[in-house]
């Protein structure tokens, strides 16, 4: 579906900068969706206009704008909040198709709410769609948490310790604040389900964590009074973004979009926002497969220690000689998460910038991260003095659990590094 139109098409609110949705719309073929930033004064001269096509509410306005519909949807109307408004016959009708992407969302990822006492966090608009949305899946019993009512962040490990799923709704670790994190899953031992609405990292700290407690965690088994195993399953926002966008496509031009058109756009657009980033050891090849990469990817190569460099004024070795290891890695620490912050690019990162924690969180949060793993003999030494003195063994064997609890996939450069780039690529391709 293509259209061309010299009506508006566009997403609504007051801060945009970073915003998905003009690419998504485009790839739904809506060619002139833009992105409309308004002050609150603005807004009622705004939806007054009689060429307005279809627009997407978010942030502030979801429930400011129903004041200006002529028609509602009954759904939207129940739930509190809009997000779509459509001019058909000259009526604004609003309607609400966060609820579409989010029941999307849970099914994507397996989430079933069903029987289920589930956690809320955050009392927004956002957080009224996910409650409709829960008793829609026959939650067994919500909980809204805020930070000043009843139940609230400092009494959920007292009250709802027996909670089995929860959902954020809230912007805390959203970009470009991606540090943070609401609740901790290591107190709430019976959450098995775990989505957060927020798609911008892919991976919160929230989702770090479940995904953290996937890999590990026997979740506790409430009759026998001890631990049972139990996947925990998680997801990001992405998918809802684009299954709501997909609806209201629907709505705009009342046409029928496939799921296979939702799945097709979700993973273009999380192939072309997520960064590739490559670790292991000193002399590992991650600069010449992530050059092999970036031609493969068509993502710019960011290489870390060059950033460090240009940063620093001086070569690294010179850095470790005349300030410490110490200062190095403070320094390293800042580059890392500055670039990480960004998206869509391949990342080469130093050998030893996994042995912070803080280091492979803002790795994952933006990327997919990719362990190269070579042989010790191959490793070369010369211009690398934490690899010189015999020292080589004894670092692989600090950090190799650390590139291993980075790692997304590993991969073995023993061939070309076009041969690892190729492998590489496959697997984020395939994801």
């Amino acid at each position: 579906m293509t259209v061309m139109t010299e009506k508006i098409y566009g997403l609504l609110g007051r801060r945009l900068g970073h915003s998905w949705s003009v690419s998504i719309h485009e790839a739904f073929g809506c060619k002139g969706y833009r992105l409309i930033e308004l002050e609150p004064d603005q807004l009622a001269d705004f939806l007054r206009r009689e060429d307005i096509g279809g627009l997407n509410v978010t942030i502030p306005y979801k429930r400011e704008v129903m004041r200006f519909c002529d028609e509602i949807d009954p759904e939207a109307k129940a739930i509190g909040s809009v997000n779509t408004l459509v001019r058909r016959d000259g009526k604004l009708c609003g309607y609400n198709t966060d609820i579409d992407g989010f029941r999307y969302m849970l099914r994507r990822a397996k989430i079933s709410l069903s029987g289920k006492k589930v956690l809320i966090l955050g009392s927004g608009g956002a957080s009224l769609t996910a409650q409709a949305a829960a008793k829609q899946e026959h939650a067994r019993k919500i909980v809204v948490v805020s930070c000043t009512g009843a139940d609230n962040y400092s009494n959920l490990p007292e009250l709802h310790a027996d909670a089995e799923a929860l959902i954020n709704t809230t912007p805390v670790g959203m970009w470009p604040n991606l540090d943070g994190q609401c609740v901790d899953l290591e107190r709430l031992p019976a959450v098995a389900d775990v989505a957060d609405v927020i798609y911008n990292p892919g991976r919160t700290n929230l989702l770090l964590q479940a995904e953290e407690l996937r890999r590990t965690r026997k979740p506790w088994n409430w009759e026998r009074g001890d631990p049972s195993p139990r996947s925990v399953r998680w997801t990001g926002g992405l998918s809802m973004l684009v299954a709501q966008a997909k609806r209201a496509e629907e709505l705009f031009f009342n046409q029928p979009i496939s799921d296979g058109q939702t799945e097709a756009i979700l993973s273009k657009l999380w192939q072309q926002q997520t960064n590739l980033v490559l670790v292991g050891m000193p002399g590992s090849g991650k600069t010449t497969v992530g050059k092999a990469l970036a031609e493969l990817s068509g993502k710019p190569l960011i290489d870390l220690d060059e950033e460090i460099v240009r940063k620093a004024g001086r070569p690294i070795p010179e850095v470790i000689a005349n300030d410490g290891e110490g200062v190095f890695r403070e320094l390293e620490h800042r580059v890392l998460t500055e670039v990480c912050a960004k998206s869509g690019q391949v990342i080469a990162t130093g050998g030893g910038a996994v042995l912070w924690s803080e280091n492979r969180t803002a790795m994952r949060r933006t990327g997919r991260v990719y362990y190269l793993l070579r042989r010790l003999e191959d490793l070369p030494t010369e211009g690398r003095p934490l690899s010189q003195a015999g020292k080589l063994e004894e670092m692989y064997q600090l950090r190799n659990p650390l590139y291993m609890a980075a790692a997304d996939f590993f991969i073995t450069n023993d061939a070309s590094p076009e041969k690892a780039a190729a492998g590489i690529w496959r697997d984020f391709c395939e994801c």
